[in-house]
């Protein structure tokens, strides 16, 4: 939790009392569904909440700006982002039910209305969406297939609209086979821990 609240300093009282919350949450709901690996469950800050934040040094969503996270797991990246960023409006979207109960459980306990957990394949969903998020959820052309017609062209935050996708080791070959162009972010670059030495934030536009 310290680490948050060093890399990100402004929060509000209540973003680091949701932030501070989301330990304890976390370790309740992970006694009944194993959502967070129970091998590294002790740097869930670490792994899974300041890694989501990667999110935030790449891009801020400007307040209406309408966020997906697909494979949203037990809620990463959307929870921590849906905490930083209470202006914008996120759906936390998963096939697995029991995945999307903890994600609705956490949310209600933080008082997180920005947020909207859903069971649901993607390729199903008829909404359009300013940002696509996600963490490492299948191979690139895969995920741009069932996602990139769900994007709305525009700019609603700091980058165009477009997917931020947080991924980790070589990537080129990957990236390549979509025939888009890719930014690649080093996450080392914003935080210093070892953890994060190979960690990438990569984006692209809707153009």
């Amino acid at each position: 939790m310290d680490s948050v609240f060093r890399y990100f300093p402004d929060l509000t009282p209540r973003q680091r009392e949701q932030f501070a919350a989301l330990g304890p949450l976390y370790a309740e709901w992970n006694a009944r569904i194993n959502v967070v690996s129970r091998k590294d469950f002790d740097q869930l800050y670490l792994r899974h909440v300041l890694h989501s934040l990667a999110i935030a040094r790449v891009c801020a969503f400007a307040a209406g700006a309408r966020v997906l996270d697909v494979g949203c797991g037990g809620g990463f990246p959307s929870v921590p982002l849906a905490i930083l960023f209470p202006g914008a409006r996120f759906t936390a979207a998963d096939s697995i039910r029991k995945k999307i109960a903890v994600v609705e459980g956490v949310a209600g306990a933080l008082g997180l209305r920005n947020l909207t957990p859903r069971c649901v394949r993607v390729e199903t969903l008829t909404e359009r969406f300013d940002y696509v998020v996600s963490r490492a959820v299948t191979a690139m052309p895969e995920f741009l297939k069932l996602t990139w017609n769900r994007i709305e062209r525009g700019q609603s935050g700091s980058l165009p609209n477009g997917v931020l996708y947080l991924k980790g080791g070589d990537l080129a070959e990957e990236l390549a086979l979509t025939g888009k162009r890719w930014d690649v972010y080093d996450i080392a670059r914003f935080f210093e821990e070892e953890f994060f030495e190979t960690k990438k934030v990569v984006y692209t536009p809707k153009k």
